[in-house]
């Protein structure tokens, strides 16, 4: 694949450290860090385990510090940055290159005459992570295992604390406290010396310009010191697993046959540039296990790396890309039949606890996931025929419907005079734009926003369909969306030539110029006539659109802010608000 970093950005401790890496088991778990082996996040870690898959992700192994000896000489292949404002070693002067195998890390040193290798992968369905070294001459390498054991958004005071290490065969058992669970870390063909102490503050740059806790604590368990011979390369295995497999060239071969099957099966992209590859490769990377009762086998969609769960909303808009597009529509199905199991009040959640707690009220705090449902079952069935599952899931849309008419939480309702959806109460975030600190909601959107009703009108028209597919009745729902789409010219506003964003607010109507007008473009049943579709998409194009994206808010307005400071997001809000007050 096409990423990769040389000597001019290995070479330069700021950029590499810049540069970082994730591998994932399909479970939730993950392990991520920087190209420098440093740490710079409190989501950075060799083993991040998912214990109630997909969540509960705890910090178990931190990093490996690795060191390598040849001829006489040490070269540390690791960076750490200190509270101190130490940083040491710096692993650049050794680093050739960085580059990516597929979704494997690859590092390459140079080492006098000696070239050394490693890879980091995970086992797909284990807490497990692989670290493997190959060298073209012999050489010593040393190994610290930094541990710990905590949340993974959290950090480590460690005080007094005082985990069990226990050398075992092969390697050390750490068990952080009596009730925690146990894991570990394997090297069959090294030496291993016990060491259980704790090196205390560890800078994490990122979270520091993030405006967060900073400083972290990590265990030296122990350190492994072995010798690599050409053709004989050393696999370290940190994991749950009390009894893994150790064999470290089988697992890559396992690991390099399931990315070659990924790519096979997605047939789209086969005369697909390299860079289109690779993220079908990324793209198995958000799909996870979340095996539920009557249904083991459940999917779905981690929301985004490193912090979130899954998601109704990312899920269901992310649906189509990650699956049906990678060749994958048996998991497609499993994650739509994974979240009709959560469905309530005629909503799908907004998300799952990070902590695998049972959902409640504030959980559900999501206008739209529940609409994206509708158009991801659609996709799903563009592309498959399936109608077995449209006959398992017709009853809980048109549920969905029935709530939606009659009222459900967060005051979201149909409203009787004019067939739009109206959702929102004070202090609660309903839309996608849904950043709050504290009790204020910087975009409250309270009302009839407009990508809302557009995709209410798009489930009807969607589930009127579905029930002529079925032979069921059709003609209730084609009034409704008949209504709907009537009613949505409401949005237009004539003179500035593009939808409100949100009408019938406790203010009135919404002028600001944002893009969630462009979904009532782009979704497959529009309630725009073709001239006005044309008017969102070049005036959006004109004031919105940037490289990156769409711009939520065009800079011709006075509440614009195009300049991002790295301060903590709770201080930024606080200044947004006394300088321009609510609802920016």
């Amino acid at each position: 694949m096409n990423i990769s970093f040389g000597r001019e950005i290995c070479s330069d401790l700021d950029a590499i450290q810049r540069r970082e890496w994730l591998v994932t088991n399909g479970i939730g778990g993950y392990a991520s860090g920087t190209s420098a082996n440093s740490l710079t996040r409190g989501y950075h870690g060799i083993l991040i385990a998912a214990l109630k898959p997909p969540l509960e992700r705890r910090v178990l192994v931190t990093k490996l510090d690795d060191t390598a000896e040849f001829n006489g000489l040490v070269h540390p292949l690791f960076t750490n940055n200190w509270a101190n404002g130490i940083v040491e070693p710096q692993c650049d002067r050794a680093l050739e290159c960085f580059n990516l195998e597929g979704t494997i890390p690859r590092w390459c040193y140079r080492l006098g005459e000696a070239l050394l290798e490693k890879r980091i992968w995970m086992k797909y369905g284990e807490n497990t992570t692989y670290i493997h070294y190959q060298a073209t001459q012999p050489l010593t390498l040393s190994l610290k295992a930094l541990v710990n054991y905590r949340d993974h958004h959290g950090r480590t005071k460690a005080g007094n604390w005082r985990m069990d290490v226990k050398t075992i065969e092969g390697g050390v058992k750490v068990t952080a406290f009596p009730d925690a669970v146990p894991f570990y870390v394997f090297c069959s063909d090294a030496t291993i010396f016990p060491v259980n102490e704790w090196y205390y503050g560890f800078e994490l740059a990122i979270e520091r310009d993030r405006g967060l806790e900073y400083f972290d604590d990590n265990l030296h368990a122990a350190t492994f010191s072995a010798t690599i011979e050409p053709g004989k390369p050393l696999t370290f295995v940190a994991t749950t697993e009390s009894h893994p497999d150790l064999d470290g060239m089988a697992q890559l071969k396992i690991r390099r046959l399931y990315e070659q099957n990924l790519l096979e099966r997605a047939t789209s992209v086969k005369d697909a540039p390299e860079w289109v590859k690779h993220l079908v490769l990324a793209s198995d990377q958000f799909i996870v296990n979340r095996p539920i009762p009557n249904h083991p086998d459940g999917k779905t969609i981690i929301a985004g790396y490193h912090w979130f769960s899954d998601w109704g909303r990312d899920t269901m808009i992310s649906l189509p890309g990650l699956t049906l597009s990678t060749g994958r529509p048996e998991i497609a199905r499993s994650i739509l039949c994974t979240f009709a199991r959560y469905i309530n009040q005629g909503m799908l959640p907004n998300r799952f606890p990070d902590d695998g707690a049972p959902l409640s009220d504030g959980d559900y705090n999501t206008v739209d996931a529940t609409l994206w449902y509708f158009e991801a079952i659609r996709a799903y069935y563009e592309t498959t025929g399936d109608d077995t599952l449209l006959e398992e899931l017709f009853f809980k849309l048109t549920e969905i419907i029935d709530w939606h008419c009659r009222g459900t939480r967060h005051n979201i309702h149909c409203d009787r005079e004019d067939g739009l959806i109206y959702a929102g109460t004070p202090g609660l975030q309903l839309t996608w734009m849904d950043a709050k600190v504290d009790n204020w909601v910087v975009t409250p959107r309270i009302g009839k926003p407009v990508e809302i009703n557009a995709l209410w009108y798009n489930a009807l028209r969607t589930l009127s369909k579905f029930a002529q597919k079925l032979g069921k009745p059709h003609q209730e729902y084609d009034l409704m969306a008949q209504k709907t789409l009537q009613s949505f010219q409401r949005f237009w506003n004539d003179h500035l030539g593009y939808c409100f964003d949100v009408i019938d607010t406790p203010e009135g109507n919404d002028t600001f110029l944002r893009p969630n007008q462009i979904f009532a473009v782009s979704l497959p049943e529009s309630p725009l006539t073709p001239f006005q579709q044309q008017k969102v998409v070049n005036l959006c194009k004109k004031l919105l659109l940037t490289p990156y994206g769409l711009r939520s808010l065009a800079p011709t307005n006075s509440q614009y802010q195009g300049y991002y400071r790295a301060i903590a997001f709770y201080e930024m809000a606080l200044i947004i608000k006394e300088r321009f007050g609510d609802g920016c």
